[in-house]
């Protein structure tokens, strides 16, 4: 069976007069039809401009993306305009992280999404696309009075399951949602990502869900890529990264979440930052604040190691010729 989605060696440069900046750097990633992948990092590793990137929502003249976009055969990088807007929506949809001033705040919700839904069913009525709307509506749990409101009657909660309707209007095969339950409380974002998983087994949407918080991937996701400054360190099935995780970051990132079950332990951040992605340097781009390191690291870029299940590391301790003296 072919991937829905393939990326061969992408990356994004962002360029100034003064510096180039390498937010993406190569990356390759596989995702299959009805498959869900959380893809993990700190701020500033470059998730959403890999998201973007995907999505070619990039400024063309500040951004340089290279490499492929394969989606169900076709690399959306050579598509032109015309091609692309024809996808977008209809195959092609994301989720923004603030939902909140997504919509115009001086025009009801319902005209605003008949408006976006009649622009690409051009013959639909607008009776006909309330009804669409209202069913939307319903479909994320919220009732048809939303229809006749303006966003700023609505909760964060109620906005961002407008913004996930919207996405569903032409049920997309592909979904991006880039920290899209970031800015809500623990209960709300616990509702509607439940909301969400049933949505999918429904339509058989493939998701792609932009986050820093494991505990999201953990619960709403199969498969996770732990990314560090631009690149891809780790990837796997979710019980394999988050119960057996190989790479020194993912290691990091997992002792960094307090614990409400088993040993109370010191919870402790990875100390250093995310290096000057202006000037990267030759061997592993988490070697400056690795706690393992040796002098190889600092100077060869580590290739990947595939483990069982499809569990991929990029790190010259695990797999590779350190393996032992880690």
């Amino acid at each position: 069976m072919m991937p829905m989605v393939e990326l061969n060696n992408l990356s994004v440069t962002y360029k100034t007069k003064q510096r180039h900046v390498t937010a993406v750097d190569r990356v390759s990633l596989t995702i299959d039809e009805r498959d869900s992948i959380g893809i993990v990092g700190e701020s500033g590793s470059g998730k959403s401009t890999l998201a973007m990137a995907i999505l070619r929502l990039l400024p063309e003249q500040a951004a340089e993306v290279t490499g492929e976009v394969q989606f169900n055969g076709t690399d959306l990088l050579s598509l032109n305009e015309s091609e692309l807007a024809r996808l977008r929506w209809t195959e092609l949809a994301v989720v923004f992280q603030k939902s909140m001033s997504a919509l115009s705040p001086v025009h009801r919700i319902g005209v605003q999404m008949s408006d976006i839904y009649r622009m690409h069913e051009t013959k639909v009525s607008k009776r006909e696309a309330r009804s669409r709307m209202v069913a939307l509506l319903h479909m994320v749990n919220l009732p048809e009075r939303v229809y006749d409101l303006y966003p700023h009657e609505l909760s964060g909660g109620m906005m961002q399951r407008v913004a996930i309707a919207l996405s569903l209007m032409h049920q997309p095969k592909l979904l991006i949602l880039d920290e899209a339950t970031t800015a809500l409380d623990v209960v709300t974002q616990g509702q509607i990502l439940d909301e969400m998983l049933e949505l999918e087994r429904k339509l058989g949407i493939t998701r792609i869900m932009i986050t820093h918080d494991m505990s999201v991937v953990a619960s709403a996701c199969n498969k996770v890529a732990v990314m560090y400054a631009g690149r891809i360190v780790e990837t796997g099935l979710v019980k394999q990264v988050l119960t057996h995780p190989l790479h020194p970051y993912t290691q990091g990132l997992l002792r960094s979440i307090p614990s409400f079950t088993g040993e109370k332990e010191n919870v402790r951040g990875i100390p250093g930052s995310i290096p000057d992605l202006a000037l990267l340097p030759t061997g592993c781009i988490f070697a400056s604040r690795c706690d393992h390191a040796v002098e190889l690291c600092r100077q060869v870029n580590p290739d990947e190691t595939l483990f069982q299940q499809g569990h991929r590391v990029a790190c010259h301790l695990v797999g590779g010729e350190l393996a032992h003296a880690h």
